[in-house]
């Protein structure tokens, strides 16, 4: 019986095995709960985990490169549509995606997934490159954060650091900023009347977006230390039905009707209309599934000139997984 450690974040889709009620087969397993950027920065710059949430980004980044400690298993622990991620000033005569063309806009980091979707999309649906923006990097409402894994990019793609003592948000709110594209809302949302979304009704675009492409964006992945992978061959396929069967069990509370087992008074409604949308498996898990997500991710971060060229799909997920399964 191995005995590892394994971080990641606590929601539906994890609670199952955090609460023991699914095993993963053949292990013990201590697990490590925080905040995603935390549990990244842990495990991307110190190897911390045997077994860790990573952000898929940084994960694609680090395997290009001939850097990264985890190998992955096809489990997207967190997804997310990205129209609602751009905040900008209302007051700047930003009236439509093109107007961001010129315009200083901040990102958390460049590496970050959520920004490398945002701009794929920019990109693909508006014809904004990453080549028409300024692009400022720092802690969205952390001073000093730095980047989680270094990397550098080509020199037609403007990027600058923001003063140590400085948050994306409070510049943002100074006026200092055009945007800010980030995967929660800057403080000053709500409170600032010109900090506004880009995209008001960023649910109808979503959905648009997601009729047109079929895609929804796989935001972190998880991954296992590759050498343990090494030692024990047969650990990602147990890793990955554990995952599977804990995810399933949380879909299946979604449809309960008698007792809600979320605080949402129309959420059976909300699920058969999101199943109407996107299908029964919406929550994809696998590597076929998410074949389509994966080698858009790649365009866009060639785009960004964040890798050179496609990472080989065999080299980001653990070969046993490649089979079909039916748990």
């Amino acid at each position: 019986m191995l005995e590892l450690s394994l971080a990641c974040q606590i929601n539906d889709r994890t609670r199952a095995l955090i609460d023991r009620k699914v095993e993963i087969e053949g292990c013990t397993i201590n697990f490590v709960h925080g905040p995603a950027e935390e549990l990244f920065q842990r495990a991307f710059r110190h190897g911390e985990f045997d077994m860790s949430e990573l952000s898929l980004g940084t994960h694609l980044l680090t395997t290009a490169r001939g850097e990264s400690r985890y190998i992955g298993v096809p489990v997207f622990l967190s997804r997310s549509f990205r129209h609602s991620a751009i905040y900008v000033r209302s007051d700047r005569g930003i009236d439509s995606p093109q107007a961001l063309k010129g315009r200083r806009i901040g990102v958390p980091d460049f590496q970050q997934t959520a920004g490398i979707w945002v701009r794929g999309m920019l990109a693909d649906e508006y014809g904004v490159d990453s080549r028409d923006v300024r692009w400022v990097v720092g802690g969205l409402e952390q001073a000093g954060r730095e980047a989680r894994v270094p990397y550098s990019l080509p020199p037609d793609i403007r990027v600058e650091p923001i003063a140590a003592n400085q948050t994306l948000a409070k510049l943002l709110e100074a006026g200092e900023l055009d945007a800010v594209i980030a995967p929660r809302p800057p403080s000053c949302f709500g409170h600032h009347e010109c900090v506004q979304r880009l995209f008001p009704d960023f649910r109808v675009k979503e959905e648009a977006w997601f009729a047109k492409t079929g895609l929804f964006p796989p935001m972190h992945v998880l991954g296992i230390r590759r050498s343990l992978v090494e030692r024990h061959p047969w650990l990602p396929v147990n890793v990955y039905a554990a995952f599977r069967i804990s995810r399933d069990m949380a879909l299946a509370e979604l449809a309960i009707t008698d007792t809600l087992r979320v605080m949402h008074p129309w959420i059976t409604s909300e699920y058969e209309r999101v199943k109407a949308l996107m299908g029964s498996d919406y929550w994809r898990y696998g590597i076929c599934e998410n074949r389509v997500d994966l080698d858009t991710l790649q365009r866009y971060a060639r785009n960004d000139g964040l890798i050179q060229q496609d990472v080989p799909i065999e080299s980001l997920f653990a070969s046993s997984t490649f089979d079909g399964f039916n748990f």
